[in-house]
């Protein structure tokens, strides 16, 4: 019986591994439509974030059926309760990645690239870098790569205060490009918010391997499963 359950384990790591993949191609292509303006990458992207939904279903009835048809040990419950919740937070990165292509996709060459704040290239490499490790961690079970991630999600927060405050002297000076600037602060938001969901990543594998959360522990029947 533990036999066949360590290779359900094993199942659900290939899963998880799959779906980081997908998700990695998914935002690398975004960026990289958003640096290049390609439009046509771009709607292929949006139409893409489908398959990533799919696999992520596909995860959470592994993990259901983990939980169902066998008595995991604490270890083993911590594990299939933390991919639930990380999977959710892979395909919320999967739904901005797409968000920020269709952005891409929808402006027209009269409205220009939406690349109107300095911030917004750092910011992407910043977060590719983060959902890569993250998702590294939580398969490796690295909790110092975890924790460099939760620390890199600073980074994020400060280019992206700076956006802010890029996008508040560009409308002072000019109104011209106010939709493109508009798209660009969307397209910030949706990096600052994929650097958060990184972070997540990074501490459910904390809480895969120590049972705590936020430095919290969420052991001994408690359901605090709070996701940023």
């Amino acid at each position: 019986m533990r036999n066949r359950f360590d290779s359900q384990l094993e199942a659900l790591n290939r899963g998880i591994i799959e779906m980081g993949a997908l998700v990695e191609d998914s935002l690398k292509a975004s960026i990289d439509a958003l640096l290049a303006f390609d439009r046509e990458t771009a709607k292929k992207i949006v139409v893409g974030d489908k398959e990533i939904d799919q696999k992520m279903k596909e995860i959470e009835t592994l993990c259901l059926r983990l939980l169902l048809s066998q008595q995991p040990v604490a270890r083993d419950l911590r594990l299939i309760s933390a991919s639930l919740k990380m999977v959710g937070d892979l395909e919320r990165i999967g739904d901005q990645a797409a968000d920020i292509a269709e952005i891409v996709a929808e402006c027209t060459d009269q409205d220009g690239a939406p690349l109107k704040l300095a911030a917004i290239p750092p910011m992407g490499i910043d977060v590719l870098k983060m959902l890569a490790q993250s998702i590294d961690a939580f398969v490796r079970k690295d909790l110092k790569l975890a924790k460099i991630v939760i620390e890199s999600d600073d980074d994020v927060d400060f280019l992206f205060r700076s956006a802010k405050r890029e996008l508040v002297e560009t409308i002072r000076k000019t109104e011209s490009d106010a939709e493109s600037i508009i798209h660009s602060i969307m397209i910030a938001k949706y990096l600052e918010r994929i650097g958060d969901h990184a972070m997540n990543v990074a501490q459910w594998a904390i809480f895969a391997e120590t049972g705590t959360h936020h430095g919290v522990s969420l052991l001994n029947g408690a359901d605090d499963f709070d996701d940023k």
